[in-house]
């Protein structure tokens, strides 16, 4: 498949009740080994990308080291590929719709866009986050791509306090109606885990629902009757990998 064919294939995944299931990985290593185990499609996560790369999250690698591992993904596998983008290294429009070009240059059909100001407090007020994902939008489609903007919200990851959730469900829809008439394709909660306050977020924004995995999630047949689109797992992934890799080292030397 071409670009634009993956394209359009990873849309198609994203059915309400339906969940497309991501396993984030974070080199080409990784990627093949996901593809290999049956997914559909691939998505990076960016603490991992950072992190396996000696880098703090929060956009410390640099945006051409990120880039690299972009197209080693893309070229690893037939699969299409999300990359997590974080805050796209740049705050005006149109400097954010020129560096999610360049992602998607590397063969990449789609991102992660976060509404969180990366290295500073706080989220980006409503009407400006809208007019960044409409500046991603118009890049695509002078390009003629049906490139996948995931709008992610970090209402929820900022407060720790999961008791607090449901008092930001209004403002998360919100937000999530106003990314929808910007041109997003997809809503991101991350750290959401009640199944109630997903559903009554499902059932009022259009655009398909992605929902992490984390300890004490629910699991993906609940969150599929909750109305989710799509399930990510975020860090993870790399976390359970280093941890084995951990464990294993530390056998083989406390033998030694």
């Amino acid at each position: 498949m071409n670009q634009k064919q993956k394209a359009e294939a990873f849309f198609a995944l994203h059915r309400k009740g339906d969940p497309v299931i991501l396993y984030n990985v974070w080199d080409a290593g990784s990627a093949k080994a996901v593809a290999g185990a049956g997914a559909k499609a691939i998505a990076s996560g960016s603490w991992s990308v950072a992190v396996a790369g000696g880098y703090a999250d929060g956009q410390a690698i640099p945006l051409p080291a990120l880039l690299d591992v972009a197209r080693a993904i893309v070229a690893a596998t037939e699969l299409p590929v999300s990359i997590d983008f974080e805050g796209a290294y740049a705050v005006e429009p149109d400097a954010v719709a020129l560096n999610v070009a360049q992602v998607a240059d590397t063969g990449a059909i789609g991102i992660n866009f976060e509404d969180q100001v990366v290295g500073g407090t706080g989220l980006h007020p409503i009407e400006l986050q809208a007019r960044r994902i409409r500046a991603i939008r118009q890049m695509a489609d002078r390009r003629d791509l049906p490139f996948f903007i995931n709008a992610r919200t970090d209402l929820f990851l900022k407060e720790g306090d999961a008791a607090k959730h449901g008092g930001l469900v209004p403002a998360a829809i919100e937000r999530g109606l106003a990314y929808a008439e910007a041109g997003a394709n997809g809503f991101f909660v991350p750290w959401l885990a009640d199944p109630e306050l997903i559903g009554r977020i499902c059932e009022a924004v259009p655009l398909p629902v992605n929902v992490m995995m984390k300890p004490g999630a629910p699991d993906a047949k609940t969150l599929a009757k909750s109305g989710v689109a799509r399930i990510s797992y975020g860090p993870g992934p790399y976390r359970a990998m280093i941890d084995w890799l951990g464990k294993q080292a530390a056998a083989v030397y406390g033998a030694a």
